[in-house]
């Protein structure tokens, strides 16, 4: 009975770690395993670099990505990330560019730090 009570944790351990760890590991590698091999031309895609591309043609374990237009690239199918859906595809739009000047407020020096010789708070720099 003694070594099976010594023996009890180490089996409960292995079971804790295939649950928490191994089988949701293995359910993940399925899952993108079955997304790589469902990719058709045409599916917008992000590779596990971030690069965005369109499928354009499967060749056994390579995909062809079109990056833009004219311009493709040879990739693994497992280098395939994931599949976009039309929400999740970036926007080609122009940068929004606001009419608002910048200012830099790293320099500005606060009213009431001026009255005590301080600038920005900083008591240890005090002018005479």
């Amino acid at each position: 009975m003694g070594s099976l009570g010594s023996i009890l944790p180490l089996v409960l351990l292995v079971v804790v770690f295939y649950f928490l760890l191994i089988r949701p590991q293995r359910k993940r590698q399925q899952e993108a395993v079955k997304m790589q091999n469902s990719l058709t031309p045409g599916t917008r895609v992000m590779t596990t670099t971030g690069l965005f591309g369109t499928v354009v043609a499967v060749d056994n374990e390579d995909v062809i990505l079109e990056v833009a237009p004219g311009i493709e690239t040879r990739w693994v199918k497992a280098a395939i990330g994931r599949v976009l859906t039309p929400g999740d595809a970036p926007v080609d739009d122009e940068p929004v560019v606001s009419d608002e000047p910048v200012t830099d407020t790293a320099d500005e020096v606060k009213t009431e730090d001026v009255k005590d010789g301080t600038k920005n708070g900083d008591s240890s720099t005090k002018q005479s």
